[in-house]
């Protein structure tokens, strides 16, 4: 299970250790029951995660604001648009 952590400017999700799809699923579950305007951090480290977890975003309205990789892992910055999904 994802381990999840409230910061002063989003939420964290630390989704290490599991594998596509579900990364990319539960950065959308979060996104849907954040408010407008939120961003939540995605720390994954499947390889798929770079993909999938833009993908993600492209067809549900979703903001992509940075993409990175280091050390096997990525880390992506999401947020749900003020007038949105």
């Amino acid at each position: 299970m994802p381990i999840e952590a409230v910061v002063e400017d989003g939420e964290i999700l630390d989704l290490r250790g599991l594998k596509c799809p579900l990364p990319a699923l539960f950065a959308r579950r979060a996104l849907l029951r954040s408010h407008p305007g939120a961003v939540v951090v995605v720390r994954a480290d499947d390889p798929m995660a770079r993909i999938d977890i833009p993908h993600m975003c492209r067809q549900e309205g979703f903001e992509l604001l940075s993409i990175r990789q280091m050390d096997g892992t990525v880390e992506a910055a999401l947020r749900r648009p003020s007038a949105g999904p």
